[in-house]
């Protein structure tokens, strides 16, 4: 499972599934670069995880949506830790639940950017460095929400949609440079976001009100995420590309 050598960066690696994204990496020897937006605390937290499993880590700050911010951070990437080689597009956020007919194209257009547009302008500018690497490895973390497309969430589950499209893309056009890319889709997953949701849509403060009903009698961890994301980056899986894993236990 070894990452020796490699640079990670890993989009909402603060807190949640990008907190255990960025330590499992860091536990199999990549180096580490937690991006956040509004969190520093958070991030510094991550990053100092990361130090004590004695790798190389950084935070560093972007909007997802904005394409010169992205710049910047890449730009920083490097300098601070080198040539990025895993890129895990895993930055998100829920829509309002609102139906299409009373969704504001602000929130449609907010959601897209962060969800596909973000991600998309990230892979353009950390391309060019996989190329020239033996091996990259993106990996875009979306949701089982592509499947069953609930009503209420159009722009999130819209965004996602678009975001898996551009993995499959990719993998077809990258495959060729020896660039791996592929999606993780997960249900529910006891995170800040998963909560919110939970409170939101059932009235449920407490998710382990919900293990008795859930898969193998547990909601889903963000290391359950992390551990399929770090099985798919590394060397033991160097025949696996332009592929969607759905990580909800087998059904919710």
């Amino acid at each position: 499972m070894s990452l020796e050598g490699r640079v990670a960066l890993v989009t909402g690696g603060s807190r949640g599934i990008g907190r255990a994204v960025a330590r499992a990496l860091a536990e199999d020897g990549a180096d580490i670069a937690v991006h956040y937006n509004r969190d520093e605390e958070a991030a510094q937290k991550t990053v100092e995880a990361v130090s004590q499993l004695g790798r190389r880590a950084l935070a560093v700050r972007a909007a997802i949506e904005d394409p010169e911010a992205l710049a910047v951070l890449v730009g920083k990437v490097r300098e601070g830790l080198g040539p990025v080689g895993i890129l895990i597009n895993n930055a998100g956020v829920a829509s309002r639940g609102r139906s299409v007919l009373k969704t504001e194209a602000d929130e449609l257009e907010r959601l897209m950017r962060i969800h596909a547009l973000g991600p998309h302008e990230l892979c353009k500018l950390v391309l060019p460095d996989m190329r020239k690497q033996e091996r990259g490895d993106i990996v875009m973390v979306s949701s089982v929400a592509t499947k069953y497309n609930a009503a209420g969430g159009a722009p999130y589950n819209m965004g996602k949609a678009a975001m898996e499209s551009l993995a499959l893309t990719l993998a077809a056009e990258e495959r060729g440079h020896g660039i791996r890319v592929n999606v993780v889709a997960p249900g529910l997953v006891e995170t800040e976001m998963g909560s919110r949701l939970m409170k939101a849509t059932a009235g449920i403060d407490d998710l382990r009100q919900l293990d008795a009903q859930m898969p193998f009698g547990r909601v889903c961890q963000p290391e359950d995420i992390a551990d399929t994301i770090r099985h798919l980056v590394s060397p033991r899986s160097a025949y696996t590309t332009g592929q969607r894993i759905e990580i909800d236990g087998g059904g919710q």
